[in-house]
């Protein structure tokens, strides 16, 4: 019969926001396990496992004469760091919650937060990991020389953000074709892994190969990077616009698409998965 209303100014509500994106955060990065620092270990040895494959087939085929002139390493590194990331971001934004989630019932939990929260998780993850496994490769190994470190490090950014622009279109048409989405999600994966151009350098490749990998945004942020990094490359064939506008695309389409699939919710999506 009586309500109480409490006004609250934009201000108090954008702080109550962040809030809850600092604690969906927590949550996400939780998710694979219930320590954090367990959870960072494990992802830091999947990145130091990609490196030691790629090192010994580079190592067993001979193709190192093919790497840039520098630290054969951190050549490696350069590719892998920037292909995990656009791939877990993929995930994490893809496998974020939708609209008939059971966390989706408490409020002010909505699935802007949900995808935020998601995509903000990876990127302290791989952020982190990447810190840590360059910190380590330093005191270990070799000392660490990065040409461009802040350019190369908005690269890292670039990769995460176009994975979750991906992401936002495979979370839109899940609810509608989710066999579609999980076979297409991963044959985009499975592909990147040749397609993304870790593994060769682009100013070195052939016209008519190349012509085959420069519709991957992430090739263009693998480049690009290298680029940044080692003072004796200068990408040709890549750019950094490509990749900011196949984004801001994607994002607008997978926000439109994630619009339409909320207004269009129904209890009946989870039941049958």
């Amino acid at each position: 019969m009586f309500k109480h209303e409490v006004r609250t100014s934009k201000v108090s509500s954008a702080i109550a926001i962040l809030e809850l994106i600092y604690h969906s955060v927590v949550r996400n990065i939780r998710k694979s396990h219930g320590n954090a620092l367990i959870g960072l270990l494990m992802n830091m040895m999947q990145t130091i496992m990609f490196v030691g494959v790629f090192y010994v087939m580079f190592s067993v085929l001979g193709l190192k004469s093919n790497a840039i002139r520098g630290d054969f390493l951190l050549y490696i590194m350069s590719g892998i760091f920037m292909f995990i990331t656009h791939v877990k971001s993929i995930g994490a934004v893809a496998g974020s919650e939708g609209p008939t989630s059971q966390m989706m019932k408490h409020a002010p939990m909505n699935t802007a937060i949900a995808i935020t929260s998601s995509a903000l998780s990876t990127l302290y993850i791989q952020v982190l990991s990447v810190f840590v496994i360059l910190f380590v490769y330093d005191i270990m190994f070799s000392t660490v020389v990065i040409d461009r470190p802040i350019g190369a490090f908005a690269m890292l950014l670039l990769a995460w953000a176009s994975g979750c622009s991906i992401g936002l279109v495979f979370l839109a048409l899940k609810p509608w074709a989710p066999g579609f989405v999980g076979i297409g999600s991963q044959l985009y994966n499975r592909a990147n892994m040749i397609a993304s151009g870790k593994m060769f350098v682009a100013n070195q490749t052939p016209a008519h190969i190349l012509v085959m990998f420069t519709w991957n945004p992430l090739f263009h942020v693998i480049d690009q990077a290298r680029g940044f990094t080692f003072v004796n490359y200068n990408p040709h064939f890549s750019s950094i616009s490509y990749p900011i506008y196949v984004s801001i695309a994607l994002t607008m389409i997978g926000l439109m698409g994630e619009f339409y699939t909320r207004r269009h919710a129904s209890q009946s999506w989870d039941a049958h998965r």
